[in-house]
């Protein structure tokens, strides 16, 4: 599966991130400004209880009381509904907040919304894609086109460099 170059319409490091207000699962919503100073990682994955969705929330999952630890908030976001999110997190203990931007506009803002192509078909879809958010609210880290398998403990040593540069 390909993705087109969605880096042009994504915030860079140094950005503001977008702003957001959406369904969450718990609920009832989660605003960026609820976020306020504090350090938030936000990936976007294409589908609950997929193959490779599974394996990158059950990542997040085992390493949460590390993220907490570094004071980093794990905010995965798809196009799902409230109701798919909250039977995916029950179904693998998942304790973080799951998104559900069913118009894909934080996906578009977040540029993780683009024209891929699987098996020759071309259609709209998320690329996974995370940024690292620091606490006054700037990208500090972006990863695109992600692989599932050890992204997590990317993302968990990125978050302790943002925490040692915060200090």
């Amino acid at each position: 599966m390909a993705a087109s170059d969605s880096k042009s319409l994504s915030p860079q490091i140094g950005d503001m991130a977008p702003a957001f207000d959406l369904p969450s699962a718990p609920g009832p919503r989660l605003t960026s400004a609820d976020l306020n100073g504090q350090a938030y990682v936000v990936y976007f994955y294409p589908k609950d209880d997929t193959p490779g969705c599974t394996i990158e929330a059950q990542d997040f999952e085992s390493l949460s009381a590390q993220f907490a630890e570094q004071g980093v908030r794990v905010i995965g976001v798809s196009r799902d509904s409230l109701t798919s999110h909250e039977k995916f997190q029950a179904k693998y203990k998942l304790n973080f907040t799951l998104l559900t931007d069913a118009d894909a506009e934080l996906c578009e803002a977040y540029g993780a919304w683009a024209e891929k192509t699987n098996f020759g078909k071309t259609y709209m879809g998320i690329v996974r894609s995370t940024f690292l958010v620091g606490d006054d609210g700037r990208i500090a880290k972006v990863w695109r086109n992600v692989r599932a398998n050890g992204h997590a403990e990317k993302v968990l040593e990125a978050a302790k460099d943002l925490a040692f540069v915060s200090a």
